[in-house]
């Protein structure tokens, strides 16, 4: 019996159960299980800006403001903002917010907060710094009102604060505290750990769900907050185990063992959809999938040609890569249809993108050429790295990409590792040719364009995971007008030439858009998100 019909009578045997165990799993005493297939590194909010984290740590803290399902700005702990002036904003801070210890949530939560995450060296993401650094001073007036004056306008400001928790300001010994970023804006303790987040001590926030445990590469268990001033959640507990392959997650929804799974495989759709007792969504999500090469760098460490260059550096290479690659084939035969091909860094119709971009060709005769034009009719050596547990099929995608640049002369190693090991590595500027994955939080183009495009600017948050180093000054010199530019018309067609810049240039080589998929039991609905997060608060019974 060959391993794929093994399986598909694994599923049917358990889909014979699926009435008697969905209908144990509905009386679980009020627990609801769920089967990741990627787990958070860290329960501290400010650590890592990656989906998995930020989506963990939103049900134990929250925003100023929030977005919904389809990632339209609403209120949180902010009822209201609005610009005051081009450099000025009011936020109205919402009253009667308690955190999970009791306490109340002040404007002495938000600034303690702001000051943390410029002060949070075990960090690997300067995400959230880049927007307090944007702050020239921060006062509070009337008691709830905040007024954030900024170095130079930013109209997407109630766009950024839509992932930077807020946290109790008891969590570190302090003084008063102030918008004095030069002294700790008061604090006189010291600022707490990633160890501390993880073990639950500093896990005291305004949100839906408490920290009950978290064991890692085992399972986070949330009770929920009674206290919480927002509405209830329908389940009292929530475990959530991380089951990195596709399988057996859901062969553990099937066999009772998951109430509802995260990224079920594509080419398991047809058969949730047709066994009885379950259900899916497939929602598209603005995350797309790219490779980010080195530019920067002579040598580069995992290239190698013969001359001794970097051929990276080379546009023409560059484009070569991108003709080589048949985005079509990836998404259709290894994303199992749940891709859409990526001809910019952002889903076409999205505030700031091409109305019409150019199409990202699959030419591998064309890719031969502009190798041989390059001074390359031999191709070279590189290294392609990726994750094996983040991105949907990252690893399988990887090997792909790297097979169809072998067919042009470009000899490959593939190199895919676990994202604890692999993020930190890229950070370091480890690699030579980097998969990396970005969902848009702001919903415009501005949001890849900052991070991975700007050349680095730490003053002005620019530039903070542009780990290939691209420094392009006519390029920067469009987008930083469009981050200043408060009129909409005026700021979309400076995204727009801004784009057509980084695409004409490639410092990073985008493949596709995923479609996120959820699968779960009968007596469960889910709402998909764009965003891609998983949240307990997101699960209800069926009515």
């Amino acid at each position: 019996m060959s391993a794929q019909t093994l399986y598909r009578s694994m599923l049917t045997a358990f889909a014979m159960a699926a009435c008697t165990t969905a209908a144990i799993a509905q009386d679980a005493a009020g627990v609801l299980r769920i089967g990741l297939s990627s787990e958070p590194t860290s329960m501290d909010p400010h650590y890592h800006q990656a989906t998995p984290n930020d989506a963990m740590t939103s049900h134990m803290f929250e925003t100023l403001v929030g977005q919904d399902a389809k990632m339209n700005l609403i209120p949180r702990l902010a009822t209201a903002w609005k610009p005051v002036d081009d450099t000025t904003w009011e936020f109205t801070l919402r009253d009667g917010v308690k955190f999970s210890n009791g306490q109340p949530f002040t404007a002495q939560d938000v600034l303690f907060t702001f000051c943390r995450v410029v002060n949070n060296e075990q960090s690997i993401s300067s995400s959230y710094p880049s927007i307090v650094q944007k702050f020239a001073d921060v006062q509070v007036r009337d008691g709830n009102t905040l007024v954030i004056k900024t170095r130079q306008p930013y109209p997407l400001l109630p766009n950024d604060l839509t992932r930077m928790g807020m946290l109790w300001n008891g969590i570190a010994e302090h003084g008063p505290i102030s918008f004095d970023l030069k002294n700790k804006c008061g604090v006189t303790g010291s600022w707490p750990t990633v160890a501390d987040f993880n073990t639950g001590r500093s896990v005291i926030g305004t949100g839906p769900y408490t920290l009950k445990s978290y064991v890692k590469g085992t399972a986070i268990e949330l009770t929920r907050n009674d206290a919480y001033w927002g509405a209830k959640p329908a389940w009292k507990d929530v475990k959530l185990v991380p089951v990195p392959a596709a399988g057996p997650r859901l062969t553990g929804l099937l066999a009772g063992d998951f109430d509802l799974i995260e990224n079920p495989a594509a080419r398991d759709v047809k058969r949730i959809s047709e066994t009885p007792g379950f259900g899916h969504v497939i929602t598209p999500s603005v995350r797309v999938v790219y490779f980010q090469p080195d530019v920067a760098r002579n040598p580069s460490p995992g290239v190698k040609a013969a001359d001794g260059k970097n051929p990276l550096q080379d546009v023409r290479v560059r484009r070569a890569i991108s003709m080589a690659i048949d985005r079509k084939t990836i998404a259709d035969r290894i994303m199992d249809g749940a891709a859409t091909p990526a001809n910019q860094f952002l889903p076409d119709g999205m505030f700031g993108t091409l109305p019409n971009p150019p199409a990202l060709k699959y030419d591998p005769a064309a890719a031969k050429k502009l190798l041989a034009e390059a001074g390359y009719p031999n191709g070279f050596e590189l290294t392609v790295s990726s994750t094996n547990d983040r991105y949907i099929n990252d690893a399988q995608v990887t090997q792909a990409v790297a097979q169809y640049l072998s067919r042009v002369g470009i000899k490959t190693t593939v190199d895919t590792m676990t994202r604890s090991v692999y993020f930190p590595k890229r950070a370091k500027r480890e690699f030579s040719f980097a998969m990396g994955g970005w969902s848009s939080e702001t919903g415009e183009a501005s949001s890849f364009l900052q991070y991975w495009v700007s050349a680095f600017d730490k003053e002005h948050g620019l530039g903070t995971s542009n780990y290939g180093g691209y420094d392009n000054p006519e390029f920067d010199r469009v987008f930083k007008r469009a981050l200043v530019t408060v009129d909409p018309a005026a700021r979309e067609k400076l995204l727009q030439e801004s784009l057509t810049l980084a695409l004409a240039d490639l410092p990073s080589i985008p493949l596709h858009f995923e479609s996120s998929i959820w699968a779960f039991r009968k007596g469960l609905t889910y709402e998909g998100r764009a965003d891609q997060y998983t949240l307990a608060m997101s699960a209800k019974p069926a009515k």
